[in-house]
């Protein structure tokens, strides 16, 4: 038997033991794990940010836990098991690849994309919008960012990088004369409109939004934490000192 196949079964029989015999597994529901699962997928993310090839390999095999956790419970009430899981995933796969297992073109990443949009159109019967699949409950950053590529990939567009850039600007311009104007309620709407379009320009150069501002976020924290410290060193509290002794430290950390 390949050992993947040994591998895969022995999570199975571990998962069945701990549902039998462990008092927490006993008691979890389908909705009582599910804020377990988005933690783990953001630590698989933290984790790949870091790059650190360890840590990946234990989240994925907590995310690989919580499909057969959610498997498992399913089968008790004949819901569907594991195997209708992959068999699902299987068959979703070779239809969504038809240049792989059909007589379909497709010779560029675009154009898989571009012909997987459409497929997923087909599997739910053409009446639903292009954006349907992106969940509600999505963080809004990410959310634009998938609406952008659904819209992309049924040929809804920019040509040119310039033509996006110039959207940034025009809508920078329409946020400048709301804040003039004092108009909280507009500014908020601009504010919006603008945040929009640079997560276009974004991801039309090519630049996952999520993971600058990620990396931002952290060179923050880091540059700050460097602050804090040399605010301590010299036996002071951080909100003692004046933004031009602050900025002094702030430079340090830029320039370490």
């Amino acid at each position: 038997m390949d050992e993947r196949a040994v591998s895969f079964l022995r999570l199975l029989q571990i998962m069945d033991e701990l549902r039998e015999k462990c008092p927490w597994d006993k008691k979890q529901t389908k909705e009582s794990i599910r804020h377990l699962t988005i933690e783990e997928t953001y630590e698989l993310s933290d984790a790949i940010l870091k790059n650190d090839h360890n840590e990946i390999k234990k989240e994925l095999g907590d995310i690989l836990l919580h499909i057969v956790f959610y498997s498992r419970i399913a089968s008790e009430s004949n819901e569907f098991t594991i195997n209708e899981v992959i068999d699902s995933l299987c068959e979703k796969l070779i239809f969504r690849h038809p240049h792989i297992y059909g007589d379909v073109k497709a010779e560029t990443e675009e154009q898989v994309k571009q012909n997987w949009e459409q497929l997923k159109q087909k599997e739910k019967g053409g009446n639903k919008s292009v954006l349907a699949g992106v969940p509600n409950s999505m963080p809004a950053l990410l959310k634009a960012y998938r609406i952008q590529e659904k819209a992309r990939a049924v040929g809804f567009d920019w040509d040119q990088p310039e033509q996006v850039f110039d959207k940034v600007k025009e809508e920078l311009l329409e946020f400048e004369i709301e804040i003039k104007n004092k108009d909280q309620e507009n500014a908020e709407k601009e504010f919006g409109d603008l945040l929009f379009s640079l997560i276009n320009f974004a991801r039309f150069m090519g630049i996952n939004p999520e993971d600058a501002l990620e990396q931002t976020n952290k060179k923050f924290i880091k540059r700050f934490g460097h602050m804090e410290k040399r605010v301590k060193e010299q036996g002071k509290e951080i909100s003692d000192c004046k933004l031009p002794e602050l900025d002094g430290y702030w430079n340090e950390a830029k320039n370490l």
